[in-house]
C-alpha cells in the first residue's frame, strides 16, 4: 500500500515496491512516456521534418541527392583491391565496392547524426524546458525519429541501386525493419546520454566534432572486419555499429542472414545503451532544467 508523507508542506505519495516490481516499472517507463506524449512527439517532428529544407530550392531532393554524392565521392577517393562477395552480380569491382561502402554509410550516418545533434539539443530547445512543462526525454525520440526518417531515404536509394546493379532484391531484405528498431533503440539511448552530458558541458559538442569523423575508420565502413588480423579484428568488433553495418550488409547484399552471435551482441548493445541512457538522462532529469 501506498504511504503519504509530509515535505515542506505538501503532501508526497510514496509507493512501497519490491525489486521486481521496481524493475518492471523502469522497463516500462521510457515506453509510456513515448505513447502519453505521442501528440507532442508527432507535432514537433513533423515541424522538424518540415524546416529542415526550408528555403532551399531542391528542397527534399537534397535527401537523396546526398547519399549519392557521398558514395560517388568515396568511391572515386578510395580504391581497393577486395574481392568483394557479391562482386560476380555487379557490373564491376568499382560499383561492387560502391555499394559495399553505401551500406557502411547508412548506419554511420545514422549515428553520426545523432551523435553530433544530441549534446546541443536540451540547449536548442530550452525556452520551451524552461518556460512550459515540457518532456525534455522525448527530445532524444524526436531526434531519432527525425534521423531515421532521412537514414530511410538513403536506404531507399540504396535498395534501387543495388537491384538495378543486381537485377532484383535479395528475400532477406525485408528483414531490415528488424535491424532498424534495435538500431534505433542503440541511438535513442545514446542520444539521452549525451543530451544529459552536453547540458552540464558544450564540451561534449565539441568532442563528438573531433572523434565521430575518426570514429568512421574504426568502423566498417571502407572495409571488411574480417580483412584485420588478430587482435585488431577483436577490436573492430567490439565497436557496436559494426554488428550493424555486417548486418545490413548480409541482408542487402549477399542475402544471407546474419551471423546469430552479431545479432545477439547487436541486440546487447542496443537493450543497454536504451536503458542505460534513459537512466542517466531520468537521474538528472531535475537539475538540467537549471544548468541548460
Amino acid at each position: 500500500m501506498p504511504s503519504v508523507k509530509v515535505v515542506n508542506g505538501k503532501q508526497i505519495v510514496v509507493e512501497a515496491l519490491d525489486p521486481s516490481q521496481r524493475l518492471k516499472r523502469f522497463l516500462a517507463k521510457p515506453f509510456l512516456q513515448m505513447w502519453y506524449n505521442q501528440d507532442i512527439v508527432l507535432a514537433i517532428l513533423r515541424r522538424e521534418l518540415r524546416v529542415r529544407f526550408t528555403g532551399s530550392a531542391g528542397g527534399w531532393f537534397w535527401a537523396v541527392a546526398a547519399p549519392l554524392f557521398a558514395i560517388t565521392v568515396y568511391t572515386f577517393a578510395f580504391t581497393t583491391n577486395l574481392q568483394m562477395p557479391f562482386a560476380e552480380a555487379a557490373a564491376s569491382k568499382r560499383v561492387a565496392y560502391a555499394l559495399f561502402i553505401f551500406s557502411g554509410l547508412i548506419v554511420f550516418n545514422f549515428f553520426s547524426e545523432m551523435a553530433f545533434r544530441s549534446p546541443m539539443l536540451l540547449h536548442e530547445y530550452a525556452h520551451f524546458i524552461k518556460q512550459t512543462i515540457f518532456p525534455s526525454d522525448m527530445l532524444a525520440v524526436i531526434s531519432t525519429l527525425r534521423a531515421a526518417a532521412y537514414t530511410g531515404i538513403g536506404a531507399v536509394v540504396m535498395l534501387i541501386c543495388i537491384a538495378a546493379v543486381k537485377g532484383g532484391l535479395p528475400w532477406t531484405v525485408i528483414l531490415m525493419p528488424l535491424l532498424f528498431l534495435p538500431l534505433a533503440a542503440f541511438l535513442m539511448g545514446l542520444s539521452w546520454f549525451l543530451c544529459a552530458i552536453g547540458a552540464f558541458t558544450r564540451d561534449a559538442g565539441y568532442l563528438m566534432i573531433n572523434i565521430v569523423p575518426l570514429f568512421m575508420f574504426l568502423t566498417p565502413v571502407f572495409f571488411s572486419p574480417d580483412s584485420w588480423s588478430f587482435p585488431w579484428n577483436l577490436a573492430i568488433h567490439g565497436n557496436a555499429l559494426t554488428a550493424y553495418v555486417e548486418i545490413m550488409r548480409d541482408l542487402v547484399l549477399t542475402g544471407t542472414l546474419p551471423n546469430p552471435l552479431t545479432v545477439l551482441w547487436a541486440l546487447a548493445t542496443s537493450i543497454f545503451t536504451f536503458y542505460f541512457g534513459y537512466w542517466f538522462f531520468d537521474r538528472y532529469r531535475n537539475v538540467i532544467v537549471d544548468v541548460i
